[in-house]
């Protein structure tokens, strides 16, 4: 009979899941509503202020990506650029 030793604790730590940042995230999306025809900041705002993703195209995945940040972390990120102006 084998000796199973059960008094320890497996650690699991998944891979991070986002293969992007959300600076990537926004250009991404950016440059595949602008691709698509559409303007791409009445577009994202939409999809802001809603959370509904049909505002985003599902142009080279762009609908995809941006489902992996939440709204606000990538709001964070827009709002970090923009002052610290790049």
């Amino acid at each position: 009979m084998e000796n199973n030793n059960m008094d320890f604790t497996m650690k699991f730590e998944a891979q991070k899941e986002n293969e992007f940042s959300e600076r990537e995230v926004v250009e991404k999306v950016y440059k595949a509503l602008t691709e698509k025809g559409y303007n791409p900041v009445n577009q994202l705002v939409g999809y802001f202020l809603s959370g509904d993703p049909s505002y985003i195209t599902s142009h080279n995945n762009a609908r995809s990506i941006i489902r992996k940040f939440e709204r606000d972390e990538l709001l964070e990120e827009i709002i970090r650029a923009y002052v610290e102006g790049k």
